[in-house]
């Protein structure tokens, strides 16, 4: 248990580094980048049914808000100093739930739903390893664990890249359920077979996503 509750504080974290973002090391708003934001199935993405690349896309709304704003969607106060929040122009259906209220952290990608106990989402998608208490619940489950291949050698990198769906409350959005995915990559560890990873992805025990300290949003 302690390994699974590792695993998922871990996939809802935010570097703190990436609190601020100073106006002057702001990259210009690219027609290409929002043409490519534009071109992502929210929805898979919160799913946990994409890629790391799918994720990576995205990351420009989040150091620059105006690239939100330029495909539609409004920024929304933080209510969380640890998520990005936004409203689309369009509801996204999420597990069989609508919404159009989106949040970023860290690597993850959530939709927040008017859902007042998140356990119910958890149940229909056989989440339950993680934490479980009257006040906090945040349940969830590495679905993917990939090495990366080098595609000029064919060979792989020893890199992983894996992707944790996770289903929690968080004490900023009372009777709201955030469900989402975060997509991580990290160093597979030395003598550690396949075998051994796909046992640990059934526990998640083995999965240890790489990267700096960071704080979790579900905790504030």
């Amino acid at each position: 248990m302690s390994s699974i509750r590792s695993l998922l504080l871990s996939s809802l974290l935010l570097p703190l580094s990436a609190l601020a973002q100073p106006a002057q090391q702001t990259p210009p708003i690219e027609a290409a980048d929002t043409a490519a934001i534009s071109r992502i199935d929210m929805a898979a993405l919160v799913e946990c049914r994409l890629g790391h690349d799918e994720f990576q896309t995205v990351l420009p709304i989040l150091m620059q808000p105006l690239k939100a704003v330029s495909i539609g969607w409004q920024p929304l106060p933080r209510a969380n100093m640890f998520m990005s929040e936004y409203r689309l122009t369009q509801p996204v259906t999420v597990f069989g739930h609508r919404t159009d209220h989106l949040a970023f952290s860290g690597d993850a990608a959530f939709a927040i739903l008017d859902l007042p106990d998140p356990r119910v989402l958890a149940r229909e998608l056989k989440l339950d390893e993680g934490i479980d208490t009257p006040e906090k619940v945040m349940l969830g489950k590495e679905v993917s664990s990939e090495d990366m291949v080098d595609p000029a050698t064919g060979r792989p990198t020893g890199i992983i890249a894996s992707a944790v769906l996770t289903v929690s409350n968080v004490a900023s959005h009372p009777g709201r359920t955030l469900v989402g995915c975060s997509y991580s990559r990290y160093q597979e560890e030395p003598g550690q077979s396949e075998t051994d990873r796909d046992a640990g992805g059934a526990n998640a025990g083995n999965a240890k996503p790489a990267g700096p300290h960071r704080a979790d949003p579900s905790q504030q």
